[in-house]
C-alpha cells in the first residue's frame, strides 16, 4: 500500500486517478488514454516518474490506462491492476442498491406537474445517463433544468438573457449543452409542438414559451391582418412581423379565414390589385420559419382557419408537408383537381416525387403529368378567391 501510494497517491496525479474512478463508476472500460489540458510542469513530471518516459511537447497531457495497468502488474506495486489500485486509493463503488437510490434522488428533481409523465419517459429513456452518466452530475443538471422550468413560460425575452437569470451562466441554453437539451424537449411538452429537428424549429419550440433567439431575423409577412398595433396604419400593404413583435405583443385575433401562400409574389399582387378590401394573407416563403410558424398557431389558437397554396412541385408538397404536420389547413386551390385543372402550362417537373399528405392522388397526378405549375402560373384564380 505504501508503494502504491507512492506511485499514484500523489497530488499531481489526483486528476488520474480521478478520471479512473469515473470510468469505473460509469461501469466504462479502461483500454484507452486519457488527456489532461493545460497540464502543470509537476504534473508532467509525475507522469515521467510513473511511466519513466519525457513528456510531449505542449501544454496538453495524454496518459495510457493500458501503460498504467500494466506497471502495476509488472512492478508487483499492485498486482491486481489499476481498477483495484484506484478502488484501493478511493474506497468501493456504491452498490447496486445504493446507486439506484442515488439516481432516484436526481430524478426527484424534476417536480413539475405539468411534466409527470415527461419526466417518467425521460429516465426511462436513458437520455440523462448519456448527457450526465453519474447520478451527482445528473442531480445537478436536473436541479438546474426544475429552476429553468419553474420559470417557463416567459414574456418574451431573450433567451441568453432568461438563462443568465435562472442559471447564472448566460450561454446555459445553448444549442450544444445538455441543460439546452433537456429544457427544450421540456419546453415542447409544455406547448404541445410535434417534435421535429434543426435551427428554426428549436427557435419555433422556444418561441412556444416565449423564449426568443434571433427575434429581430426571423419574420412573418403579411397583407390585410388586423389586431396587432400600428397594423391599421399599413392596411393595405404588406407588413413584416419579426418573432420578437408576435411573442411581445402577440395579435388580438378574432376567429378569421385566413389564406396562406407560399412565395411573396402572391402578397405583392394581392396588394396590388385589391389593397385594403384583401382578407387576411400569410406568406411562408418558402420553408415556414418560426415567426410564421407562431403566427399560424396564434390564428389556430384563436378558432380560424387556413387556407393554403402552394407551388405544385415536390418542394411544394414538401413545405406543405411541414404545415400539414403542424397546424391544421385546408387546401386553397392546392389539390388534385385544380392541379389537373391549371392545363398544360408550367415546366418540366424534375426532383424526387414526394407524397401530399392532405391528398393522396396528388403526387402521383403531377408524376403522371409531369410538369410544375408554381403560383405565378395560377395568380389570377388566387386573386379571384381573394377579391370581395
Amino acid at each position: 500500500m505504501t508503494r502504491l501510494h507512492r506511485l499514484l497517491g500523489g497530488e499531481d496525479l489526483a486528476w488520474l486517478v480521478a478520471r479512473v474512478r469515473k470510468r469505473l463508476e460509469r461501469d466504462e472500460p479502461l483500454d484507452i488514454s486519457v488527456t489532461l489540458p493545460n497540464a502543470t510542469e509537476a504534473q508532467r513530471q509525475a507522469v515521467h516518474r510513473l511511466l519513466g518516459r519525457a513528456p510531449r511537447p505542449g501544454r496538453a497531457l495524454s496518459v495510457s490506462l493500458p501503460a498504467v495497468d500494466d506497471l502495476l502488474r509488472r512492478s508487483g506495486a499492485h498486482p491486481d491492476g489499476l481498477a483495484s489500485a484506484v478502488l484501493e486509493l478511493t474506497g468501493p463503488l456504491p452498490d447496486a442498491v445504493d446507486l439506484e437510490a442515488m439516481w432516484d434522488k436526481a430524478f426527484a428533481q424534476l417536480t413539475d406537474p405539468r411534466l409527470t409523465e415527461w419526466a417518467l419517459s425521460l429516465r426511462a429513456g436513458g437520455l440523462v445517463k448519456r448527457l450526465a452518466p453519474a447520478p451527482q452530475l445528473a442531480a445537478e443538471l436536473l436541479t438546474t433544468l426544475h429552476v429553468v422550468l419553474r420559470h417557463l413560460p416567459s414574456q418574451g425575452e431573450p433567451i441568453g438573457r432568461f438563462a443568465a437569470r435562472t442559471t447564472g451562466d448566460a450561454h446555459a441554453l445553448d444549442d450544444d449543452r445538455p441543460l439546452a437539451t433537456l429544457a427544450l424537449r421540456a419546453a415542447r411538452v409544455l406547448s404541445g409542438l410535434p417534435d421535429g429537428s434543426g435551427a428554426e424549429w428549436r427557435r419555433e419550440v422556444w418561441a412556444s414559451v416565449g423564449l426568443m433567439r434571433d427575434e429581430l431575423s426571423t419574420t412573418v409577412l403579411t397583407l390585410g391582418l388586423t389586431g396587432h398595433r400600428g397594423l391599421e396604419a399599413w392596411i393595405g400593404q404588406p407588413v413584416h412581423l419579426t418573432l420578437r413583435q408576435l411573442v411581445r405583443d402577440p395579435p388580438r385575433l378574432a376567429p378569421l379565414d385566413v389564406f396562406v401562400c407560399e412565395n411573396p409574389v402572391v402578397v405583392a399582387a394581392a396588394a396590388d390589385h385589391l389593397g385594403p378590401s384583401c382578407p387576411p394573407l400569410v406568406c411562408t416563403s418558402g420553408q415556414p420559419g418560426a415567426a410564421v410558424m407562431h403566427l399560424l398557431r396564434l390564428i389556430v389558437s384563436a378558432h380560424g382557419t387556413l387556407h393554403y397554396h402552394g407551388d405544385f412541385d415536390w418542394g411544394g408538397l414538401r413545405i406543405a408537408n411541414v404545415l400539414h404536420g403542424r397546424v391544421p389547413f385546408t387546401a386553397w386551390r392546392f389539390d388534385t383537381a385544380s392541379y389537373l385543372a391549371a392545363g398544360d402550362v408550367g415546366r418540366p417537373l424534375t426532383g424526387t416525387p414526394v407524397e401530399a399528405l392532405w391528398d393522396p392522388a396528388l403526387a402521383p397526378a403531377m408524376s403522371q403529368a409531369g410538369r410544375r405549375v408554381e403560383e405565378e402560373l395560377v395568380l389570377d384564380d388566387l386573386l379571384d378567391d381573394l377579391s370581395p
